[in-house]
Formats: C-alpha cells, sequence, structure tokens
C-alpha cells in the first residue's frame, strides 16, 4: 500500500495546486475590474471562464484517463497548463482575458483525471476515504485566497499568475517522482472505445448525481469565486479581508471533504447526502435574506427596526454551507464509486463537467441578477431554489424509493 497511499498524496497535492491556479480570477479579477471598469454580469464572466473549460474537458480527461492512465494524463496536463498561465501577464482587454482564461482553465479538468487514478489503488471500502482525500485539493481554493492577495498587495496582481505558472511546473516533475503507474491501464487490459465508455451515460443515475455535483461542486466553486467581492461589496472591507474572510467558506471545503468521504464509506452515500442537503437548506434560507430596514407604525410613532446579518453572523453560517457542500461533495463521488467502479473515469468526468459548467453559470447568473435587482444575496436564494430541487430529487428516488420511471426498484 505504501505505492498506493504515495501517489495518492502525490496526487492531492496536484490538485491543491490545480485548484489554486483555477481560482485564481476570484483574486486578481477584483483588481483587473477596477482596471477594466467591468459591471457585475462581466466580472461574473471573467471569473467564470476559467471553470468553463474546465468543466467541458473534465469527460474527455475522464475517458483519456480509463485509457491511458491518470500519471501520464495528470503529468501532461500541469506540463500544459504552465504556459497560458503564464500568459495572464500579458493579458490588456476583457477579450484576451476571456481567451488566456479558457486555456487556463484545463487545469480544472485535473479532478477528472486524479479521482478514477487515485480510487484503482484502493478496496471499495476504503475508496470514499481515498477520493475524499484527493477531492480535498479543492483546498487550493483557500490558498489561492491567502497567496493571492499577499502577491497582489505587494507586487501587483501581474505577479500571480507568473508564480502559479512556476508552481505548475515544479509540481508536475513532483508528481512524476512520487506517483506510481496506473494499475487499470496496461498489461492484458484492451481499453474500451469511446462509444462503449460512452454507453454508461445512458444510466439515468448517472444525470441524477449529475444534479447533486452542480449544487455540491458548482456552488462551492461559484461562491469561491464570488465571495471576495461580496464581502467587499455588502461590508466594505479591504480585499485581503474579503478574501481572508471567504477562506472560511472555501477551506472546510477542501479539508473536510476527506472527513465526508469517511463518513460516506460508514454511513452510506445517502444518508450523508440526504443530512448534507438539509443544512444545506437551513444556510441558506438564513443568508438569502436581504439586508432590511422595517418602519412599524405604533401609537407611540414609527419605530423602525432592521432585519439583516452582521459580518460576524454572516461568515459563520457561510462556513457551516462549506461544511455542507464539503460533505456533500464527497458523498456524490461515493455514489460514483459505489456504482460505477468499472466506469468511473468517463462517470466522474460527466458528473464532474456538470457540476463544473455550473460553477461557470452561476457567477454569471449571479452578476445578471445583482445587476437587475441590486440585491446581493440573490445569489443565496438561487441557491436555496437548487437545494430545494436536490431534496425533492433525493426523496422520490431513495426514500420514497422510486426510480425515474415512477415503478418501485425491482431490487
Amino acid at each position: 500500500m505504501g505505492a498506493a497511499y504515495r501517489t495518492l498524496f502525490a496526487s492531492t497535492f496536484a490538485f491543491v495546486i490545480c485548484f489554486a491556479v483555477w481560482m485564481v480570477f476570484g483574486v486578481i479579477g477584483i483588481p483587473i475590474r477596477r482596471e477594466l471598469g467591468l459591471n457585475g454580469t462581466e466580472f461574473g464572466l471573467l471569473t467564470a471562464t476559467p471553470v468553463l473549460s474546465g468543466a467541458v474537458l473534465r469527460l474527455p480527461f475522464g475517458i483519456w484517463t480509463d485509457r491511458f492512465g491518470g500519471r501520464r494524463v495528470m503529468a501532461a496536463l500541469l506540463l500544459l497548463a504552465v504556459i497560458p498561465t503564464w500568459l495572464v501577464t500579458y493579458a490588456e482587454k476583457l477579450w484576451q482575458f476571456l481567451l488566456i482564461g479558457l486555456l487556463l482553465g484545463a487545469v480544472g479538468a485535473s479532478f477528472a483525471v486524479g479521482t478514477p487514478y487515485v480510487a484503482r489503488f484502493f478496496p471499495a471500502a476504503r475508496r470514499g476515504l481515498a477520493m475524499g482525500v484527493f477531492g480535498a485539493g479543492t483546498g487550493g481554493a483557500a490558498l489561492n485566497l491567502f497567496v493571492a492577495p499577499w502577491l497582489v498587495d505587494h507586487f501587483g496582481w501581474h505577479m500571480v499568475p507568473r508564480i502559479y505558472a512556476l508552481a505548475l511546473l515544479a509540481t508536475a516533475v513532483l508528481f512524476w517522482l512520487f506517483s506510481a503507474p496506473d494499475p487499470g491501464v496496461g498489461g492484458d487490459r484492451k481499453p474500451a472505445g469511446p462509444g462503449t465508455q460512452l454507453r454508461v451515460l445512458r444510466d439515468p443515475r448517472v444525470w441524477k448525481y449529475c444534479q447533486f455535483y452542480s449544487l455540491m461542486f458548482g456552488g462551492f466553486t461559484a461562491l469561491t469565486l464570488w465571495m471576495p467581492q461580496y464581502f467587499i461589496g455588502e461590508y466594505g472591507v479591504t480585499i485581503a479581508v474579503a478574501a481572508a474572510l471567504a477562506a472560511a467558506f472555501s477551506l472546510p471545503g477542501g479539508v473536510l471533504r476527506a472527513l465526508g468521504g469517511a463518513l460516506a464509506d460508514r454511513y452510506g452515500a445517502h444518508a450523508t447526502t440526504w443530512w448534507v442537503l438539509w443544512v444545506a437548506w437551513i444556510a441558506l434560507f438564513l443568508l438569502s435574506y436581504p439586508q432590511t430596514e422595517l418602519i412599524v407604525h405604533t401609537v407611540r410613532g414609527p419605530a423602525q427596526f432592521g432585519i439583516g446579518l452582521n459580518l460576524w453572523s454572516f461568515t459563520p453560517l457561510l462556513f457551516v454551507l462549506g461544511v455542507a457542500l464539503a460533505f456533500g461533495m464527497a458523498s456524490t463521488f461515493k455514489y460514483l464509486g459505489d456504482d460505477f467502479p468499472d466506469n468511473l473515469g468517463v462517470v466522474a468526468g460527466i458528473v464532474g463537467m456538470v457540476g463544473g459548467l455550473a460553477g461557470f453559470l452561476l457567477p454569471i447568473i449571479w452578476g445578471g441578477l445583482l445587476d437587475l435587482l441590486g440585491i446581493r444575496s440573490s445569489a443565496f436564494m438561487l441557491l436555496y431554489g437548487i437545494v430545494w430541487t436536490s431534496l425533492v430529487l433525493i426523496y422520490f428516488t431513495e426514500v420514497k424509493r422510486i426510480d425515474f420511471r415512477g415503478r418501485e426498484p425491482s431490487d
């Protein structure tokens, strides 16, 4: 098992760096927004563009991982991502940032590479924990929130992509030295063709898990990008303070994902996901309430009341939501490991792609809602509705044990 754990930690470290790079516009996008004079929708597009390409590429990278092995694909991805990351420094117009962001976003596909790769080193009883440990690499979002603001404050935003490009290069070397060949490829095993691999997508369970992951991972990714500017606009803090407070959300989303995997191994993917959804529902209900001033006309004259979350009540609730989404990301992939062990690469690719697409669309939609309504908490209102959809879906397909065709499952 020495090679298994060595590979697990090498892959997790690589994913940490990839995720930090993937989220880079969540921080450097703030000074870029000031330089270019972007509105809310344009800022959402800027921060979310890397998420789009990272999401779309998860499916082909998942297929390639099943065919060629996670070690080769991950190393190649790390090396190729160095170039667009460095080129961010030279962008001057919005379309240039968007184009380079599409290329840089390929690092987001590293999740679809590492998940099946590390899972193949572990037995089913420990697969949830292994995938949870690897998934803890989303803690790279918190790393970005600490490192990038410091670099911006001391050297300007142009230094951030340069440092990140060098980090990718060093990580590629370290990953290759400490990882092991993928046990799922090579030898007498003949890789299936893409057509055969994609047949699994006919299974309706795949699309149910896509919906779960669009909330868990899509919501996590989008909020990681959105929260620094949310804190600045809503509470008037500096960029460094905003990034540190946003880490209260993104840090547990990474660190506690491994614990979520362990819980899913012990109590099952269904039980973990069910309770995660209810916790997220409560947190989002409270976070959705906008800052409100009420005037009540009493017999002694008007009485004014304020309803809303201040900074010190908002941040703990955001932390709770981050923990819930961390557990939910892990439990969703426990479903995949249990139900699709022989097609984990392609299934992880499609589920990860849909989750990433949600992470791309949500900041743009939030920017549009902010421009239209002028209410920042409308972002949480939208997530609240998505949680309701997930609760209804899991109730009718698992609690009530009704399949997608309206019949009781034969098992």
